[in-house]
């Protein structure tokens, strides 16, 4: 169980994969006073691992994020890499300039930052909030099955009980390591499923970026040209009007659980289907169970003039870094 003040900042390690939208959650879960940012790792996916890591090591300097970043995996733990240029571009961030970064990465593998964060703070302490490809997460899991029951919760964006994007049922982050998936859904711990059912709602609108340019800071400016580049190739890769964040929304449901609903259902991954490999199953036959009888949920609607309230009061805090 959760332990010490209800009131005191929630502590998050941010597992990512740098990629525009896990560039905005860095700085939604820095800025927010609800948040304890305490360490973020790097998985490939959105690109390779190096790439991801320099452009989380980048964002920590553009922002004043002083916490260890610690690469991880820079496969999955079965299938071959799969990586994403046609949304986040070669360098997995391009359109803004990225300063370059002075802060050497932490020299512990990520795994093991994840399990030495876990272990060194109280029970119910640490959230995972797994951004990318699920692979550090599944591993930490494995190598040390001590930290499954001192998690508070794991966090996830990724899947999607209606929808796919990758491929008609799968959404990428799920796909690119479904092994790893299924190992998160199927430890003890709490799991939030924040998918695309939701995040496809948490869209980056006119007036959602005329407030964030109106803030004129130099964080405010770095969202605005990663959502120029990101919007463009949702544009022309997904027919999107204006693109969605994804990863912001796991960070927000931490910061405030209020800011979307969800549903409890038992939830899993195909692992071995022709045309549905990677796809997240929630069963959403019934009534909905209890918490004593699933410990598994699913995002469902998003507020979204709340979130982009949260999104713009953390750019606020971090101003120019």
């Amino acid at each position: 169980m959760p332990t010490g003040r209800s009131d005191a900042p929630r502590r998050m390690l941010l597992d990512c994969d740098p990629g525009h939208d896990d560039a905005i959650a860095m700085l939604l879960a820095h800025g927010s006073p609800t948040v304890d940012l305490v360490a973020v790792t790097t998985v490939a996916g959105n690109q390779t691992l190096e790439k991801v890591t320099r452009n989380a090591l980048a964002v920590a300097e553009l922002a004043g994020i002083d916490v260890p970043v610690a690469a991880g995996c820079d496969r999955p733990l079965v299938r071959p890499r799969i990586v994403a240029p046609d949304i986040h571009g070669d360098s997995g961030m391009d359109g803004p300039a990225l300063p370059a970064p002075r802060r050497a990465v932490d020299r512990r593998h990520a795994v093991d930052l994840v399990v030495d964060t876990v272990m060194g703070a109280e029970p119910g302490e640490i959230t995972l909030v797994p951004t990318g490809p699920l692979t550090n997460v599944a591993m930490a899991a494995r190598k040390e099955p001590r930290i499954v029951p001192r998690v508070r919760e794991v966090v996830m964006m990724g899947g999607g009980y209606h929808v796919g994007n990758r491929t008609p049922v799968a959404e990428f982050n799920v796909l690119a390591d479904p092994e790893a998936a299924h190992v998160v859904l199927n430890e003890a711990w709490p799991v939030t499923m924040v998918g695309l059912d939701l995040t496809h709602q948490a869209v980056a609108t006119p007036d959602a970026r005329e407030r964030l340019a109106a803030l004129g800071t130099a964080a405010s400016r770095f969202v605005g040209e990663l959502l120029d580049f990101y919007g463009a190739t949702y544009r022309s890769a997904q027919g999107f009007l204006y693109p969605p964040v994804h990863d912001p929304c796991a960070v927000a449901y931490v910061i405030d659980p209020a800011v979307m609903t969800t549903r409890r259902a038992p939830l899993d991954v195909e692992l071995h289907g022709t045309l549905t490999t990677g796809m997240t199953v929630a069963d959403l036959r019934g009534d909905e169970p209890g918490p004593d009888e699933c410990r598994t949920q699913v995002a469902v609607t998003l507020d979204h003039a709340r979130f982009w309230d949260l999104v713009v009061d953390a750019l606020t805090l971090v101003g120019d870094g």
